[in-house]
């Protein structure tokens, strides 16, 4: 490589760097201005944030594919953000396949129009734009009423089921994998009865160092069923979602075995619709499978499992 050669690759090197720069300045500045508007929830973040660093990374000087360099800039920017977030850098690695998925589309469509010759992102705009709003008002919303459910055959009778589930629920089972990725984790509760107003209150922590607890109270009960309903959460859990009810109901098989059903109805409180739906629905029927475990099957058998 002669001096000209090796002057133009440092060149190359310095005006990817200033592209990275002004991208990742561009999204943290797109980021507080988001956050400000109380919209970090919505798909202008999730989905806004990751088109405006592709269509700037998209615009770095003699890119062999702009598809390879939107890669490795995203992966560089996404990789820069996780010191300054800490347990937050959960929601980023979380949205990060919708942060690809927005790069690879930007980069197909400029490496598209560089073979044609043309430069016009118009068509682009056109879909990310729409995709961008999803959530940002009422009627720019699909449907968030989610209701999702776990059933369990437990080696209890139906006795031994409700005196379980009257005590004080407990923390000390172990979480699914998924469900241990960096979210709160519930540590500490208090509570018992299945009687009308009777309470129960779940300490979480964790939550980016944001740790807080959810009430709930019986607002139905009678024989092999009982409701509660969720009067107040103030963990980080309802940053993502919003807690409506949990429904309990079981019945015996015979003599020693009885099936439990757990219902959980909730609001997605994330955007788009498309990508965080069967994230929340999987993540809160793990949950639900967990609560049968932990509250609905006798104390001696759990800890013997």
């Amino acid at each position: 490589m002669n001096d000209l050669e090796q002057k133009a690759s440092i060149t190359r090197s310095q005006w990817s760097l200033i592209f990275l720069i002004l991208a990742v300045s561009a999204g943290s500045v797109m980021y507080r201005f988001i956050v400000r508007g109380r919209l970090e929830q919505t798909a202008a973040l999730f989905v806004g944030i990751p088109a405006v660093l592709a269509i700037i990374l998209a615009m770095m000087p003699k890119a062999k594919t702009v598809k390879g360099g939107i890669m490795k800039g995203l992966t560089l920017a996404l990789l820069l953000s996780g010191p300054l977030l800490g347990e937050g850098f959960i929601c980023i690695l979380m949205a990060s396949p919708i942060f690809y998925l927005v790069g690879l589309a930007v980069g197909a469509v400029v490496d598209w129009n560089r073979k044609k010759r043309q430069t016009t992102l118009s068509c682009l705009l056109l879909i990310l734009v729409p995709m961008s709003i999803e959530g940002t008002a009422p009627k720019l919303s699909f449907n968030r009423e989610e209701t999702v459910q776990a059933s369990q055959v437990v080696n209890a009778t139906e006795e031994q089921v409700q005196l379980a589930l009257s005590h004080s629920p407990r923390t000390d089972t172990p979480l699914p994998a998924y469900l241990r990725m960096g979210f709160p984790r519930p540590i500490q509760a208090r509570g018992e009865g299945l009687q009308v107003g009777a309470s129960r209150t779940i300490h979480f922590a964790g939550g980016e160092g944001h740790p807080g607890d959810l009430l709930l109270k019986v607002k139905e009960s009678r024989p092999g069923y009982v409701r509660f309903e969720a009067v107040s959460d103030n963990s980080k859990i309802a940053h993502w979602l919003d807690w409506k009810s949990s429904e309990v109901n079981w019945k015996a098989l015979d003599a020693q075995h009885t099936r439990v059903n757990w219902t959980l109805h909730f609001e997605r409180r994330l955007d788009p619709a498309w990508y965080f739906r069967p994230w929340e629905r999987y993540a809160t029927h793990l949950a639900a499978e967990y609560l049968i475990r932990a509250n609905a099957i006798p104390a001696q058998q759990t800890r013997g499992e």
